[in-house]
């Protein structure tokens, strides 16, 4: 008789803080990387020829590390003593992420603002509908009131549209069994948000279609 292996368990409070952060650091390194790459080239005496290159380099990278960090703000964090945040402020954290990606960005939420928690899930149900789309296609995010509360709609349509394991998981508040664990924080942490607020998070995979639904209360 062998012994059965140990179930995976969902992280605790450290053990998600290390996740976040690990997820944070693994997409600041890649702009960062280049800001610094063009500094380099624009002190490089024999490199004179591409200063305009590294110019270059350097604008789309540090605009693309404010994208991140203006986007993680609400995504993951506080967004400093902002109580509430209007749809086009959303709008923009989301779009200044995803573009120059195959996915094109349909945005019809309602005009309004948006709690914490509402923007929180939001803009990482937004960001998620988009990653579903690698080959392009068209990601519509959109809003309406329900007896209940607020229902937030994200339909990913595209040839190949789909939805990597981690991301079922966590989608479903279920622990990483295998994979990769950057893959799966994000979605877990759309999860525990809108759990978190009393709400229910609904998944749905098809040809051609991913829908992510947030219900949650006003």
């Amino acid at each position: 008789m062998t012994d059965s292996a140990p179930s995976p368990v969902l992280p605790d409070g450290q053990a998600l803080a290390t996740l976040v952060a690990g997820k944070l650091c693994h997409d600041f390194i890649s702009p960062a990387g280049a800001i610094s790459s063009g500094l380099d080239l624009l002190k490089d005496p024999t490199a004179q020829d591409m200063r305009d290159d590294a110019m270059g380099l350097i604008e789309a990278s540090a605009k693309k590390m404010i994208a991140l960090v203006n986007f993680a703000r609400v995504a993951f964090g506080a967004a400093t003593s902002a109580e509430r945040f209007s749809s086009g402020e959303l709008h923009d954290l989301v779009a200044g992420l995803t573009e120059g990606g195959r996915a094109t960005l349909n945005w019809a939420v309602s005009e309004g603002t948006w709690s914490k928690p509402q923007a929180r899930a939001m803009v990482n149900l937004a960001y998620l509908t988009m990653a579903a789309l690698p080959s392009g296609g068209v990601a519509t995010i959109r809003t309406h009131v329900a007896s209940d509360g607020i229902v937030i709609e994200g339909a990913a349509e595209g040839a190949r549209a789909r939805l990597k394991g981690e991301a079922v998981s966590g989608l479903a508040g279920q622990p990483l069994a295998e994979g990769l664990p950057g893959q799966w924080i994000q979605p877990y942490w759309l999860w525990l948000t809108v759990h978190d607020s009393g709400g229910a998070l609904d998944v749905q995979v098809e040809e051609g279609r991913v829908a992510l639904v947030a219900r949650m209360p006003n």
